[in-house]
């Protein structure tokens, strides 16, 4: 397969969207891309299955690399393993249901209906960016693609938010791009130490001195955890997610914040082993913190986007826990962790959204009763609810269950008691996410004016479904993720074992 389609298929999307003549055709331009786009990633990952089980060893497959500027040794070099295809089937999933539920954005925001076609063009290219931050082997044009996905953030915020948005734009924005600045230097020492090489597996064979590891350890790993709502580093998060427009806060809790974990454990952790090995009881400590912290946090909050937006800084957490234990089934559910994480998030915010544009309101202590008017929307908060607590046969319980497994592997007290205190936040979510909805969808209506709400359109019902299959396809068939997973897990073990 030539990757190549994967970057190609949303650009002429893209360009189509400018093309088209009017609101209509935008839309509908949209989800034939994003559509297409989610039968390619399915498409790559049975033909990835297909060249594994034919015998294909090579870490990377389907690799393209052409030069771009020889005399920088900066390749367009892009390639495939296990994680890499989990990351893009994620990302197809986010992105035509991002696409589904803004299919009514130019009436939620009349004083913008004019700009739709501005609106469908930056999810769009949200979603290039991150197709080609999972592709990349050159760390140059990992870097590039990382940065496409900044600006439209900002500007989905600043133009269609709402709240404070010009402030969670702001800071959203200066937060990244001082996490994109930490990446940046990193990425440029690993150049300098690797002879002058952007290329990833090229990196992972050069021996750098245990002191340079850790000084670019550290450097890669905050500047990717400030994507991934790494303690302290987390505080654009509830802001960024709550002034997002729903498609916006869907993208950003599902893909933006992915991107790094992906780098945290594809680049620091797999390039700089020592580096990680230094700094794993720290990552460890950090993880703890923000697992406990973002739980608590959440139970104070009654705005359910704030509530979905602490509870993600607790979730994401695991990943990051995943990652600093430093083992192979840690690292398979710390990845784990991310795809469900972002499918469950991803259907919390639009399942918020749905609700909001019917009431008028996040605020659960003003809502009661809603299941009687909207059982469709009803049912799958309860869905997405169950899999945040980690109900058994949803992705939540799997994701989390193999970081705990993976975390206990580990003999020492020290790592049994961050496992112990990471499991007992389980009990704190389970507060949280039954209080939400027992005040949300049960008892009686709080109020006559939701007597002519309506229920779920056409859009929003398939968006539903189509991600809600997600989490169910890893809940109750956990086995082809974890197959997927392991040989790139294993892969990043050797080398914390060999260095």
């Amino acid at each position: 397969m030539n990757l190549s389609i994967i970057l190609i298929v949303p650009l002429i999307t893209m360009l189509a969207v400018l093309l088209a003549q009017n609101k209509q055709q935008v839309k509908w331009l949209s989800l034939a891309g994003s559509a297409v786009q989610l039968v390619m990633a399915f498409i790559l990952y049975f033909l990835f299955q297909q060249a594994r089980a034919d015998g294909q060893t090579a870490q990377m497959l389907f690799e393209t690399d052409y030069a771009l500027f020889s005399s920088l040794h900066i390749h367009f070099h892009i390639g495939v393993d296990g994680m890499s295809v989990a990351m893009i089937m994620l990302t197809s999933f986010v992105v035509l249901a991002g696409v589904l539920v803004s299919w009514q954005i130019d009436r939620l925001h009349a004083d913008k209906k004019e700009m739709t076609k501005e609106f469908y063009f930056l999810l769009l290219l949200l979603g290039l960016g991150a197709y080609g931050f999972f592709l990349s082997l050159d760390l140059f044009v990992l870097f590039f693609f990382l940065e496409i996905s900044v600006i439209p953030k900002y500007l989905l915020i600043g133009i269609w938010g709402s709240g404070r948005k010009n402030y969670s734009a702001n800071k959203l924005a200066l937060m990244l791009m001082g996490g994109s600045a930490l990446i940046l230097v990193g990425i440029l020492g690993l150049y300098f130490a690797g002879g002058h090489s952007f290329n990833l597996l090229t990196l992972a064979k050069t021996n750098l001195n245990a002191t340079y590891q850790q000084v670019l350890f550290a450097l890669l790993f905050v500047g990717f955890g400030v994507f991934t709502a790494l303690f302290p580093f987390h505080t654009w998060v509830p802001d960024g997610h709550s002034s997002a427009p729903t498609a916006g806060s869907m993208f950003l809790a599902g893909i933006s914040m992915k991107l790094g974990g992906y780098g945290c454990l594809r680049v620091a952790t797999y390039l700089l082993p020592e580096g990680a090995k230094s700094f794993a009881n720290i990552i460890i400590i950090l993880s703890a913190i923000a697992i406990l912290y973002g739980a608590f946090a959440t139970m104070m909050q009654k705005d359910l986007k704030y509530i979905n937006a602490y509870s993600s800084v607790s979730h994401v957490g695991f990943s990051l826990l995943g990652i600093g234990m430093l083992t192979q089934t840690a690292f398979t559910g710390a990845f784990m962790q991310m795809i469900s994480h972002g499918l469950m998030t991803a259907l919390f915010f639009a399942v918020i959204g749905m609700i909001y544009d019917r009431t008028h309101t996040r605020n659960v202590d003003e809502m009661g009763g809603l299941m009687k008017k909207i059982p469709f929307i009803a049912t799958i908060f309860f869905i997405v609810g169950l899999c945040s607590l980690g109900l058994p046969g949803l992705s939540g319980f799997v994701a989390e269950m193999t970081v705990f497994i993976g975390s206990w592997e580990n003999p020492d007290a020290f790592h049994r008691v961050a496992t112990i205190a990471a499991v007992l936040s389980i009990v704190v979510t389970a507060v949280y996410i039954l209080r939400a909805i027992g005040s949300t969808m049960m008892g009686p209506l709080n109020t006559e004016k939701y007597n002519s709400i309506k229920t779920a359109t056409w859009n929003e019902k398939l968006a539903a479904i189509i991600l809600v299959a997600g989490i169910l396809a890893i809940g109750l068939m956990p086995n082809w993720l974890n197959d997927l997973l392991k040989p790139a897990a294993e892969e990043i073990m050797k080398r914390i074992a060999g260095s």
